[in-house]
């Protein structure tokens, strides 16, 4: 017939437009795919304003072309023989059924309303008409869900005298005659024929998509036949349509080649023909009711449709995220600045940073000995968080704010109180000070010489070792007969440094004798262990001259009666190549300084 040549005619037509030579294969792999089309109207609710025998049982006659002969029959929605509900426009894949829907008599104006649960394409739209086709029609669309809507195609007998526009000028005279009396066809294509149109681009989109069909019959008119045998005697049908076909597809880009049932859809009984269904099963690793975008860790590239023209999948890529991530999403200024390369940024997991979770964040670094990609490649630095500027990401070492100590960043340095946000605040005391009050006070510095004469804490040491850089003093030598000699001593020792106590206003070093060179002191002086004191005492917590734990030296100095103390004036190093200045400095004593 020629409704099924023209039917055949645009099925060929869209498979063409919306596939290439690579569709010939099966499924999706590396090429654009497409789901099967179909009539978007079974399956589904499609509205009338009116229909025959809703309120009571109605009598009305159509007529057939071939002999003129009325049918006249009573229809009764109440009876499922006699009803013709809307339905019955959807029942039959695209033949001319024994089922119709048929309008209340009497009306002028009848409306058909289809309404779509997804966005679908579509192709074109065939009625099939029982009574003799309108005079006037009105066929609109809506591309969201009724909230707007546009027109697609007038329809009339005279387009001039119905609507004010010429034939072909979005009108069109062709499908508005009153013959036939039955069976006539309406039809809409969306495409001019044989169009060559990308299927997927932005245009497409615009010009195929749909959510609802509204067909708005505006007049009717009366079959030649009624008018010529019976005049107006017999009370015809005004409307009545065999078939509705809105031959369409799920709307997936070209990254699917089925489509299952979508959120919203309720079934309407369609006698078991196929329901195009409108949620994509996506391919190429994309995502959506239609495939509208990347998976969630497919977003290296933008995404793009495929192309029905050249056959291009345009497949979505993995993102580059080292094993640290699940998903990932696409940033249009790393994609320019990457040089249209790379636009993934990751959405990183195992305490990972960065675009491509490269980096180990604030407070973790990387493991040496663990491959990058692994989960616990990052591990937590030992920093005390309130004392750290930042880790070193690299090796783990700690940053840490001013005046506060390494290598953990967790308490004040020596001569420091107050560890806070800020770090630690300086000491306003000339030794020490307490590290949470700032009050001044003594801190111990011990050694044990008998071990290791180089194990002390650092911290632990009194201001004159910690900063020597601020105490200058300026030494002199034993050796020094002159000097030496001057001072008139009251006693001189070779002595090992055991340990150092900063009591705030003086020094006291606790120390070994080893010899005793000279002595006119009051107090007896042997080997064994005493305290010596440093003669001066600076306001910045300096100490002269300066004697460190663990070390030896020969000291002389003056004997303090009142205290019973003995004063430390001036001390030599004494070292391996030097050990014979202890013979020197007690030849000096007998000889010149007697």
């Amino acid at each position: 017939s020629l409704t099924m040549r023209v039917m055949d005619r645009w099925i060929l037509f869209f498979a063409v437009v919306c596939s290439s030579p690579h569709l010939a294969r099966s499924g999706c792999e590396n090429r654009v795919c497409n789901p099967r089309m179909g009539n978007l109207a079974v399956g589904r609710n499609l509205r009338t304003e009116t229909q025959c025998g809703s309120s009571s049982p109605e009598y009305a006659c159509s007529y057939d072309d071939s002999s003129c002969t009325a049918r006249c029959e009573v229809c009764d929605a109440t009876v499922e023989e006699k009803a013709h509900p809307p339905t019955s426009m959807t029942d039959s894949p695209f033949t001319r059924s024994p089922t119709w829907w048929q309008s209340a008599p009497g009306i002028v104006r009848e409306a058909l309303q289809l309404d779509l649960e997804e966005e679908f394409y579509f192709t074109h739209l065939i009625i099939i008409f029982r009574s003799a086709r309108p005079a006037a029609m009105e066929l609109e669309r809506s591309r969201d869900f009724g909230r707007t809507w546009n027109r697609l195609q007038l329809y009339a007998r005279n387009c001039s005298g119905m609507f004010g526009v010429e034939d072909g000028r979005q009108c069109t005279q062709k499908y508005s005659s009153a013959q036939p009396c039955s069976g006539g066809e309406v039809i809409y294509r969306a495409l001019l024929p044989w169009q060559t149109l990308e299927p997927y681009s932005s245009e497409a989109h615009t010009r195929l998509g749909i959510t609802n069909l509204r067909v708005r019959l505006l007049q009717a008119q009366q079959c030649p036949c009624g008018l010529k045998e019976h005049g107006a005697a017999l009370v015809s049908v005004p409307y009545a349509i065999y078939d509705l076909i809105l031959k369409g597809a799920c709307l997936c880009h070209g990254h699917a080649d089925q489509c299952v049932p979508a959120a919203g859809y309720s079934l309407v009984p369609h006698l078991g023909y196929r329901v195009v269904h409108g949620k994509c099963v996506c391919q190429h690793h994309t995502a959506g009711d239609h495939c509208e975008r990347c998976h969630p860790f497919f977003n290296e590239q933008p995404w793009k449709p495929a192309s029905g023209l050249t056959g291009e999948a345009h497949q979505c890529s993995k993102c580059k995220c080292n094993g640290h991530a699940e998903s990932c999403h696409f940033d249009m200024s790393a994609w320019l600045r990457s040089g249209r390369r790379s636009g993934g940024v990751c959405h990183c997991l195992h305490h990972t940073e960065g675009q491509h979770c490269q980096r180990c964040q604030r407070g973790f670094y990387r493991h040496p000995q663990r491959p990058q990609s692994d989960a616990s490649s990052c591990t937590s630095c030992l920093c005390h968080p309130v004392g750290t500027v930042n880790c070193n990401s690299t090796n783990g070492h700690c940053l840490c704010k001013p005046g506060v100590a390494d290598p953990y960043c967790d308490q004040c340095m020596l001569g420091y109180w107050a560890f806070g946000d800020y770090g630690c605040t300086p000491c306003n005391c000339a030794g020490s000070c307490d590290p949470h009050t700032g009050d001044c006070m003594t801190r111990l510095v011990s050694v044990d010489t008998y071990q290791n004469n180089t194990l002390f804490r650092v911290e632990e040491l009194f201001s004159v070792l910690t900063f020597p850089d601020k105490c200058v003093c300026k030494p002199h030598s034993l050796g020094n007969s002159k000097v030496f000699c001057t001072m008139k001593y009251s006693y001189a020792l070779k002595v090992r440094v055991l340990a150092a106590h900063d009591k705030g206003s003086h020094a006291e070093v606790d120390v070994k004798v080893l010899k005793v060179l000279w002595s006119r002191s009051a107090l007896r002086l042997t080997q064994g262990n005493l305290t010596l004191y440093p003669e001066s005492w600076t306001s910045r917590g300096c100490t002269c001259p300066v004697l460190y734990p663990g070390v030896e030296y020969l000291v002389a100095g003056h004997e303090d009666v009142r205290r019973g103390r003995l004063l430390v004036n001036m001390k030599s190093l004494v070292k391996p190549w030097r050990t014979s200045l202890s013979h020197r400095v007690l030849q000096l004593l007998k000889t010149k300084c007697v």
